[in-house]
């Protein structure tokens, strides 16, 4: 049957063929049937159509193209209606489109004048500001936020802009500064090595809010790089290392009186296009890695090799993180430390909570949509 732009629809046994001068496209009967419009409620937008329940495979009885809207009747008697352009949409992405799915951009150590800057101000009251935020959050990782309230409120009032807060180990939010009985070197005025927060944790918590209340001590610059970006070159350089640090999980740990937390994580994580989403290191919360002893003879070089790439100076971001400046930062991308610090005079305190990175690509999400229409 032919339609607008010459497209024609042909039966066969398992679907649909729709072909045209350039172009052909297969689509699955189960697929057609399952997605029909009627097959979701108009409010909830949910599915409520239970392909399960059908006696036979469904089959098309009839096809016909009129007006761009592609019509089937099943074998049942059932119709479903299909405008040309969904389909299509889905025949050459094989995805519902996601504005979330941004590539991400990689940064050395040269970021931190460029690093995307918001005020407290302009993402609390401005929608368009929020989604900038949100965007930069997705493609770099990391932004700065300024003009932060001294107060206990802010840090929560400014993470719940892009979801809920996400408790961990830690509670709600954490606070960050010299503690007398420390469970976490973070609670001392040690250096912090490189590392990604919370790796003993299942599932660690994905984007981290370090908001500064105080900082008037001698040292404790913040290291920041950018994990992605160093994982991706050492892909080019050491595949072998990487096809390692990508295809096995090595052992974390958390363990005191109150708590004993572990899990099983991959150093490096990949999307589903292939492409570095992130890395999992800390040495300080490494357990013993549990790997055969002769599947260690390759991975401790690889995992040695990749820590030392985090030490090249061409990756660091050193920078001091003021009164007032909020660091927002991708937990499972973005590789953080600190350098030492002088606890005996003047006073550091940094104030966190995380939100999951799902939480983040639903809000970017709705802003996107809510913006465009206004």
């Amino acid at each position: 049957m032919k339609g607008l732009n010459n497209w024609q629809c042909t039966m066969q046994d398992k679907g649909l063929r729709l072909t045209n001068n350039d172009q052909e496209h297969y689509f699955n009967y189960y697929w057609l049937r399952d997605n029909c419009p009627s097959s979701f409620d108009q409010q909830t937008q949910e599915r409520i159509f239970d392909i399960a329940a059908l006696d036979l495979p469904p089959v098309a009885q009839a096809v016909k193209i009129n007006d761009n809207i592609l019509q089937i009747t099943w074998q049942d008697l059932h119709i479903s209606q299909f405008t040309l352009d969904i389909l299509l949409s889905w025949a050459n992405s094989n995805q519902r489109p996601d504005p979330a799915d941004l590539p991400r951009q990689h940064w050395l150590g040269d970021f931190y004048p460029c690093m995307a800057r918001f005020s407290a101000e302009q993402v609390h009251t401005d929608s368009h500001a929020r989604e900038a935020w949100a965007k930069a959050m997705i493609e770099e990782g990391v932004a700065l936020i300024t003009g932060m309230p001294d107060t206990d409120q802010s840090l929560p009032e400014l993470a719940q802009l892009l979801g809920l807060i996400r408790p961990s180990v830690a509670g709600h939010v954490f606070e960050v500064r010299v503690e007398p009985n420390p469970v976490n070197l973070s609670f001392t005025s040690a250096a912090l090595e490189m590392h990604t927060d919370t790796p003993a944790e299942e599932h660690a918590p994905g984007i981290q809010f370090l908001h500064c209340r105080a900082n008037s001590v001698d040292g404790g610059d913040s290291l920041f790089l950018d994990g992605a970006a160093v994982a991706t070159a050492m892909q080019e350089k050491y595949p072998a290392d990487f096809a390692l640090l990508t295809q096995h999980r090595v052992p974390f740990y958390y363990d005191h009186e109150q708590f004993d937390w572990r899990s099983h994580q991959k150093v490096i994580e990949l999307d589903q296009h292939g492409a570095v989403s992130g890395v999992t290191v800390s040495q300080h919360m490494a357990d013993w890695f549990d790997l055969p002893q002769h599947l260690l003879d390759d991975y401790y070089p690889a995992f040695v090799r990749f820590l030392r790439e985090l030490r090249l100076p061409e990756y660091l971001c050193r920078f001091r993180l003021n009164a007032g400046e909020c660091i927002v930062f991708d937990n499972h991308r973005i590789v953080h430390g600190r350098d030492a610090y002088a606890s005996d005079a003047g006073h550091r305190h940094l104030r966190g909570c995380y939100i999951d990175r799902g939480e983040l690509r639903s809000s970017y999400r709705t802003l996107v949509r809510k913006n465009a229409q206004l």
